[in-house]
């Protein structure tokens, strides 16, 4: 899953850091790619066989972290961090392990973040993401709809940070200029989980 969120990232880092670039610094896809390049280099070093879910996720946490200073950094690892603690104990995911770990990336992104939805951030797509993941889980559906609805959701949040104002990090300084503009956290957030659902759709 982090390889495929890696390769997604390397290859749309460019157009990241150009939506980056009308409303923040224009390095939001160069330092997404920094980070998820540090997760991989981490994660091939793990012996696979011996690590569970939840040191995946400890160890993509602590090398974002340490490879990225940007807010970024902080908001991913204690994403990283909440998911490995959502399936501490378990051995793999199953449907629920899964959700329950993309709900509490949505919810780190959050708490440490201190965003709420409307504000034109990444949260505009985690948390629709996250929540239609569980509407989906308590329906009944396997894993792969699951994460599809996530996916779809998200990305119907991303869209909708056009119409926002921002009122945080750096885009909040353009006040109505940021308006039209699809906020580079959102969008990013919106590739991840549709990374994730492609991972997951066999």
């Amino acid at each position: 899953m982090f390889d495929a969120i890696g390769t997604m990232i390397e290859t749309n880092k460019g157009h990241l850091s150009e939506l980056d670039g009308v409303i923040g610094d224009a390095d939001h896809g160069v330092t997404m790619d920094i980070g998820f390049s540090a997760v991989r280099e981490a994660l091939a070093a793990l012996d696979a066989s011996a690590s569970d879910p939840t040191t995946v996720f400890n160890t993509a946490a602590k090398s974002f972290l340490n490879a990225v200073g940007a807010s970024s950094g902080p908001l991913y690892a204690t994403a990283f961090m909440r998911a490995g603690a959502a399936v501490k104990g378990k051995a793999s995911l199953d449907r629920d392990a899964m959700v329950d770990a993309v709900a509490a990336m949505a919810k780190g992104i959050q708490d440490r973040g201190k965003a709420t939805r409307g504000e034109k951030t990444m949260v505009d797509a985690w948390l629709p993401g996250a929540e239609a993941a569980e509407a989906a889980r308590d329906a009944g559906r396997p894993l792969n709809a699951c994460l599809a609805a996530a996916a779809a959701a998200a990305e119907e949040g991303a869209e909708a940070t056009k119409a926002m104002m921002a009122t945080k990090g750096r885009a909040s300084r353009l006040g109505e200029r940021a308006i039209g503009h699809m906020d580079p956290g959102a969008a990013s957030a919106a590739l991840m989980l549709k990374t994730i659902a492609e991972t997951f759709a066999g």
